[in-house]
C-alpha cells in the first residue's frame, strides 16, 4: 500500500453509548447502564489505532463534558482528534443500548452528531488517508448526510478506498428508499461495504439471499463486499461477484456483543493493508471479533497485531 500519514479517516458519529450493566433482551428491563465511549466510525478508528495503525476521527460533539469524556476516551487509543468539532448549540449525542449476546435493543438521541459541514474535511486530510470510512448511521440525516456524500466524491478523486458499515436501522433512518439512494452514491466510488444479515434484512425490507445482497451491492458499485452471517460466519465478495469467499465463525463463550462488528471491521481492514488476500482479511476480522465477544466493553488498550493472523 502506498504511504500516507492515516491508514483511515472515519467520518461520523462520536457518541455516548450507556449501555446497560447487566444482559436483558431490551431496555424495558434495564435498570443499570454503565457509560462508554461510542459510535461506530469513532470505535473502528479506535479498533485500528490499538492494531497499531495511525487513524483519525472527523465528528461532532457538544461544548460539554460529556463530549470532553468522549474526545479523551478516544484519544487514550492513539486516534487523532483534532479534527472533532464542538457544537456550541446542540448537546453531544447519545444512545441507550441493551446489554445483549444478540442484536441490542436502542434508543438514539441524535443533536451534535449530525451537524457535520464540508470545512470539517479538507482536501488536505483526504490526501493523507488510506481510508474513508462512515456508516449509514453517519449518513442518516443533514447536514452530515450531503457532507458525507460530498467528501467521499473528494476522497475518491484523492486514491483513498472508500468504506461503508452498511448498518442501516429504520428506527434512526425511517425512509428506506431515501436510504438505498444515498448508501448507492457512497457505494459508486468502488467502496468496501460490510453489512450483515440482519441489517441487509432491514435495509431491502425482506430477507433476501445472501447472492442476492451481494448483487445489490456490487451494482451499487462497491469493488468489495463482505456479509456477515452472525454464529454462521462470514461472505466476502470481489471482482463483481465472481471470486467469493467463506469463513466460517469461531467458537466463543459471548460475553458482550456490541462493538463486535466494528472490531471484525478493524482487523479486515488491518490486514488489506497488511497486504493480505480478502479470505485471509475475513479471517482476521473474525479473531478480532471473537476478542471482542469475550470482552465486556470495549478492547483492550493495545491489541497485538498477530492476533489477527494466529
Amino acid at each position: 500500500m502506498q504511504q500516507r500519514k492515516y491508514a483511515l479517516v472515519a467520518m461520523g458519529e462520536l457518541l455516548a453509548d450507556l449501555i446497560g450493566s447487566d444482559f436483558s433482551e431490551n431496555l424495558l428491563n434495564t435498570k443499570r447502564f454503565d457509560k462508554f465511549q461510542g459510535g461506530s466510525p469513532a470505535n473502528l478508528a479506535a479498533n485500528m489505532a490499538r492494531l497499531g495503525n495511525q487513524t483519525a476521527i472527523v465528528s461532532c460533539v457538544g461544548n460539554d463534558n460529556l463530549g470532553v469524556f468522549l474526545k479523551n476516551e478516544v484519544a487514550k487509543t492513539g486516534v487523532d482528534v483534532r479534527f472533532v468539532a464542538n457544537d456550541s448549540e446542540m448537546p453531544t449525542s447519545t444512545v441507550l443500548v441493551s446489554r445483549t449476546k444478540g442484536t441490542p435493543d436502542f434508543i438514539a438521541y441524535r443533536t451534535a452528531d449530525r451537524d457535520l459541514h464540508p470545512h470539517h474535511i479538507a482536501d488536505e486530510l483526504l490526501a493523507q488517508a488510506l481510508f474513508f470510512h462512515t456508516t449509514c448511521f453517519a449518513l442518516s440525516q443533514n447536514p452530515a448526510q450531503n457532507t458525507i456524500i460530498e467528501a467521499a466524491q473528494r476522497a475518491a478523486s484523492a486514491g483513498c478506498q472508500l468504506s461503508l458499515d452498511a448498518n442501516y436501522a429504520p428506527q434512526i433512518w425511517p425512509n428506506r428508499q431515501q436510504a438505498r439512494l444515498v448508501i448507492e452514491a457512497f457505494c459508486q466510488h468502488k467502496a468496501f461495504v460490510k453489512i450483515s444479515d440482519d441489517d441487509a434484512e432491514r435495509l431491502f425490507d425482506q430477507r433476501l439471499t445472501n447472492d442476492a445482497i451481494i448483487e445489490q451491492f456490487h451494482a451499487w458499485g462497491a469493488a468489495l463486499v463482505c456479509l456477515t452471517l452472525g454464529a454462521q460466519g462470514s461472505i466476502v465478495s470481489t471482482e463483481n461477484g465472481a471470486k467469493r469467499d467463506f469463513v466460517p465463525s469461531q467458537a466463543v463463550e459471548v460475553k458482550d456483543a456490541t462493538g463486535a462488528g466494528d472490531s471484525y471491521w478493524a482487523g479486515f481492514l488491518t490486514a488489506h493493508l497488511d497486504g493480505k488476500t480478502p479470505l485471509q482479511c475475513a479471517k482476521a476480522g473474525a479473531s478480532l471479533a471473537v476478542l471482542k465477544l469475550s470482552t465486556v466493553g470495549p478492547l483492550p488498550p493495545v491489541v497485538d497485531r498477530s492476533v489477527l493472523y494466529g
